[in-house]
């Protein structure tokens, strides 16, 4: 996961003293989406610049896909992360990293070109994220299913943002504590009263961090605060069957942004097709984040995301179609609620793991319901997204005995 994580000189001020290592910070690969540039047998690739991406909304059945590919395609798409480009930041991310000790070639070409075109952007009305896509894929038409699998996620600069913002957080009116100023705007981003921890990265013996100075009034010495990188992309879905302006905050059946960390390398996730080519769209980079993601953001960073996209056939799909995304690990199912309300958000979650179990292992509804009682944990994906969600995890191992008729 690390294996390209470096850390060069002149950001080494910013680790906290601690030794240096290198980093190569991924820039974009090309202009254009198409073939892989240098190497077409590697798939395709989707750069995300000004127009190949949409800032705080999600494509819908209306939009352009900025590539076509065959089902069955390895697409890497190069994503960029809202902080640092966010108006409450400054809309200059070179600026702004500047700020923490980071210079101008460690600072992502596409971010700075994100945050200096002429895109319209209401950072109170529209949503933060910056979307790259959709793509279409060859043959997906609205009944199937589109599988997603994904094959890698690689951190391009080796520093991320963790934000807590007015009005929004598991505890919104009590953080953060600076009340916004009405005169706030990108000339006086500290007049927003947000705040935004800048967290930087450090990599040793292929294991990286992230670090967070934590030193008490009075102590002598540094001391920080480390945890692990658990990469995952925030964002990721199918376009919906709407003509209506999609914002990119709250998740639904077409997926966006549910922030489940169980969807890191190694994972599929399974989206109902809505429309014609599916529309498949992915951002928001986490470097790391804890269930529920209370003060707003993850460790949010820009990744380098791989996926192969294949359609099939909703009778092929496991648990046949789904109401809403389906996630697979190596190690178990993971079922998906949503609502505004958590209590129903479980409600959901609950009843989109009998129905799985039901359908996938063939087992009656009163048995699954007792099994998931017995042995499966539902955990709370997120809870600031104004949909709120709950994700189960059915152990896989648990039905080893047990034939899927579906399989």
């Amino acid at each position: 996961m690390c294996r390209n994580l470096a850390v060069t000189a002149a950001v080494a001020s910013t680790l906290l003293a601690t030794p240096t290592l290198a980093f190569e910070v991924l820039q974009p690969l090309g202009e254009q989406p198409g073939p892989m540039p240098a190497d077409p047998s590697a798939g395709f690739y989707v750069p995300a610049l000004p127009a190949t991406i949409r800032w705080g909304h999600l494509p819908n059945r209306g939009a352009q896909p900025v590539l076509s590919v065959p089902s069955g395609s390895i697409v890497t798409f190069d994503t960029v992360s809202h902080e640092g480009v966010l108006e409450d930041q400054g809309r200059d991310p070179q600026r702004y990293f500047a700020s923490h000790g980071i210079p101008a070639d460690q600072v992502l070409d596409d971010a700075i070109a994100i945050a200096a075109a002429e895109l319209t952007h209401d950072f109170a009305a529209d949503g933060p994220h910056v979307v790259t896509g959709p793509i279409a894929i060859e043959g997906a038409e609205p009944g199937d299913v589109l599988k997603v699998e994904v094959l890698d996620l690689q951190p391009r600069v080796p520093y991320g943002v963790i934000s807590n913002r007015h009005g929004k957080g598991a505890l919104p009116g009590e953080y953060p504590q600076t009340p916004p100023q009405p005169d706030a705007s990108p000339a006086h981003p500290e007049r927003y009263g947000n705040v935004s921890i800048f967290t930087p990265i450090r990599c040793a013996q292929d294991q990286c961090v992230g670090v967070l100075a934590a030193t008490p009034p009075g102590a002598s010495g540094e001391h920080e605060i480390t945890f692990p990188l658990q990469p995952f992309m925030g964002l990721m879905g199918v376009a919906p069957d709407t003509d209506a302006r999609v914002h990119s905050v709250p998740p639904a059946s077409h997926g966006g942004n549910a922030d489940i960390n169980e969807f890191g390398v190694g994972s599929t996730i399974y989206y109902p097709v809505q429309v014609p080519g599916a529309l498949f769209y992915t951002g928001d980079g986490h470097y790391s984040q804890g269930d529920g993601e209370v003060s707003l953001t993850a460790l949010e960073g820009s990744l380098r995301a791989t996926f192969r996209l294949t359609v099939i056939d909703a009778a092929a799909a496991p648990g046949g179609k789904p109401s809403l995304p389906l996630g697979e690990t190596p190690e178990y199912w993971v079922a998906i609620g949503l609502h505004e309300d958590l209590d129903e958000a479980m409600k959901a979650a609950v009843r989109e793991s009998i129905r799985f179990l039901h359908e996938h292992y063939g087992i009656s509804e009163a048995l699954a319901y007792a099994y998931l009682s017995a042995a499966t944990d539902f955990e709370v994906s997120q809870v600031v997204d104004g949909t709120k969600g709950i994700h189960a995890l059915i152990r896989k191992a648990d039905f080893a005995d047990v034939p899927a008729p579906t399989e």
